[in-house]
C-alpha cells in the first residue's frame, strides 16, 4: 500500500539523519499521503537512486514506488495538495524539502524558494491551516503523533477551512 511506502520514505530519511513527516491531507483524512523533509533534492535523489527531479527548483523529487506497492482504490489518480503527493496512476511519491516561498508575481509560483531545516517554517506557508498539520508516523500509537504548529486541529474542529 502507498501508506506503508510513504512511511518507509519517512523512516529511511530519518535513518539518514533528516527530519521527515507526513503532511497535509493524510493527517486529517488518510487517503492521499504527502511527505515533507529537510533533506535537499540532491540528497533525496542520492538516498533514493531511482528518483526524478520533477520540480527540484521548488524542492520536489518524485520517488517511484516498488512494483509490489499497490494504490488503494480510495486514492485520487493524482494528488499535488501537499509537499509529497501520491500519484496512484504511476505509484510514485513526491518528496519535497521544507521551504519558505518569497513573492508571487504571477499569483501562482513563488518568485524565490528558500530551503529550510524548520518544519514550522514550511507549514506556515501552506494554503490552509488544516494542510499544515504534520504526522509523525513513527511516534506514539498508530497512526502516529500529530504536530500542529498552525492551529489546524482547532480549525478542523470548528469547521474552518
Amino acid at each position: 500500500m502507498l501508506k506503508e511506502f510513504s512511511t518507509t520514505i519517512v523512516q529511511t530519511l530519518r535513518q539518514r539523519g533528516f527530519q521527515a513527516y507526513l503532511v497535509g491531507g493524510c493527517v486529517r483524512e488518510p487517503k492521499d499521503y504527502d511527505v515533507a523533509t529537510n533533506a535537499r533534492p540532491d540528497q533525496v535523489m542520492s538516498i533514493f537512486p531511482e528518483t526524478y527531479a520533477v520540480g527540484a527548483q521548488f524542492g520536489v523529487v518524485l520517488v517511484p514506488a516498488p512494483s509490489h506497492v499497490s494504490a488503494s482504490s480510495s486514492a485520487p489518480s493524482s494528488s499535488r495538495q501537499g509537499d509529497v503527493a501520491i500519484n496512484a496512476a504511476t505509484k510514485a511519491v513526491e518528496v519535497a524539502t521544507f521551504r519558505s516561498d518569497i513573492g508571487y508575481s504571477d499569483g501562482r509560483h513563488p518568485d524565490e524558494v528558500r530551503f529550510s531545516d524548520d518544519p514550522k517554517e514550511d507549514v506556515s506557508r501552506r494554503d490552509f491551516t488544516i494542510n499544515g498539520m504534520l504526522l509523525d508516523p513513527l511516534s506514539g500509537e498508530a497512526p502516529g503523533q500529530v504536530l500542529d504548529f498552525v492551529g489546524g486541529r482547532k480549525d478542523l474542529e470548528a469547521g474552518i477551512v
